[in-house]
């Protein structure tokens, strides 16, 4: 391997869409901790659990994004703050809730399905892997169905202004989209103060601990952060997943051969993946680590997908094998901001992939173009993938 680095650059939203991980490689044998002359990144798989759990040195609460100042969400506190949130939050999401939504995640894929299944093609995106994620955040939040597609957009045009290179008119519709969703969920939340349901959001809404409750403001960041991250996350694991079945003949058959391997094969849709490419820490002292001089108050980026692809942790780690065990990826995070929602994404994604092995079982690439990514710094997945089956009734 080449000693000289190739372009490595952190925050530009293209960089990730052009090949990234042959940068991750680069840094993973030769700066496991690596300055791009605007952050650090942590590219080895061990690099990274060190610096996730060393919470004192590396801090969340000066923003888990590199190039924005904090909001008031969890996302960007530390402990006890941390905990205490956290612990609220939480009220929506517990066992029992995540579970109670089996039933309307099977009637929704196999909706989905039902939609296409005649018609031998769709855009597997926007009508199987987009629509599921939202349909069960939206019921999470108390969105009505008919304002589903209206969530759905303004969660990808917010996405759209997360890179340094993002034009103006994409960070223009960024700020107009989070101005809408504040209306929106501000709207949402005056109900179910009146009128509680038994969804997530009334949970939210009247959930204390220690006699704290959550204000208007922290619904609204804890909202979003369950809107980007539940939506986003899971249909870019979907539609990645299936794209990897397909390219992967072998593992496929596997799959069919043998069902109940769904959810081994679901983890590691998860470390192939890895929708969220980074988390921002801020160091708070000096402090050396994989050779690296880290100054206090410079900005350090968990690479997420770099780590999921570490030789020393995974063996044959650039092959996608759906019966890998152990797979200890960390598509979740790791540490005291381990994902909230990994068990209802989990869910989802096997739900979802038993639907489709059952009922689309020859669902190939309609295309041999590469498929379009979204440039963004955070939260990257494909956007349109055209696939074509054998029609069915």
């Amino acid at each position: 391997m080449s000693l000289s680095a190739p372009p490595i650059r952190l925050l530009d939203g293209d960089w990730y869409t052009q090949d990234p991980h042959r940068g991750f490689a680069w840094m993973r044998a030769h700066a496991p901790i690596h300055w791009d002359g605007e952050v650090w990144g942590v590219a080895g798989y061990e690099e990274l659990l060190r610096v996730s759990k060393d919470t004192e040195t590396f801090c969340s609460s000066q923003s888990s994004r590199p190039d924005t100042p904090p909001i008031p969400s969890m996302i960007n506190m530390d402990d006890p703050q941390h905990r205490r949130r956290r612990n609220l939050v939480n009220k929506g999401l517990t066992p029992r809730r995540v579970q109670d939504h089996e039933p309307m995640i099977r009637k929704v894929c196999t909706e989905l399905v039902d939609a296409v299944a005649a018609r031998g093609a769709c855009d597997f995106v926007r009508d199987i892997a987009a629509p599921l994620p939202m349909a069960v955040i939206g019921d999470l939040l108390g969105v009505e169905p008919e304002h589903r597609d209206m969530l759905l957009r303004w969660s990808d045009d917010m996405l759209q202004g997360t890179s340094v290179t993002a034009p103006q008119e994409n960070l223009d519709r960024a700020m107009k989209a989070f101005e809408q969703y504040a209306a929106y969920s501000a709207r949402v939340v005056a109900d179910r103060r009146a009128r509680p349901r038994d969804d997530m959001m009334s949970a939210l809404v009247h959930a204390e601990i220690e006699g704290q409750r959550l204000d208007d403001q922290d619904l609204l960041q804890e909202g979003l952060l369950i809107l980007v991250g539940g939506d986003e996350t899971t249909r870019h694991v979907i539609t990645g997943g299936m794209e990897a079945l397909i390219r992967n003949p072998d593992e496929r058959r596997k799959l069919h051969a043998n069902p109940a391997l769904i959810p081994t094969a679901v983890e590691e849709m998860l470390r192939w993946v890895s929708p969220i490419k980074n988390m921002n820490r801020t160091a708070t002292r000096d402090v050396e680590i994989g050779g690296a001089r880290i100054g206090e108050g410079d900005k350090v980026l968990l690479l997420y997908p770099s780590a999921n692809r570490d030789e020393r942790a995974f063996a044959r780690a650039d092959e996608f094998h759906v019966d890998r065990d152990p797979n200890d990826h960390v598509a979740f995070g790791h540490g005291l901001h381990f994902c909230l929602g990994a068990s209802l994404a989990r869910l989802e994604l096997r739900v979802m992939f038993e639907t489709l092995l059952e009922r689309l079982p020859d669902l190939s690439l309609a295309t041999d173009e590469p498929l379009p990514l979204r440039p963004s710094n955070f939260i990257v997945g494909i956007e349109e993938m055209p696939v074509v089956f054998t029609p069915t009734r």
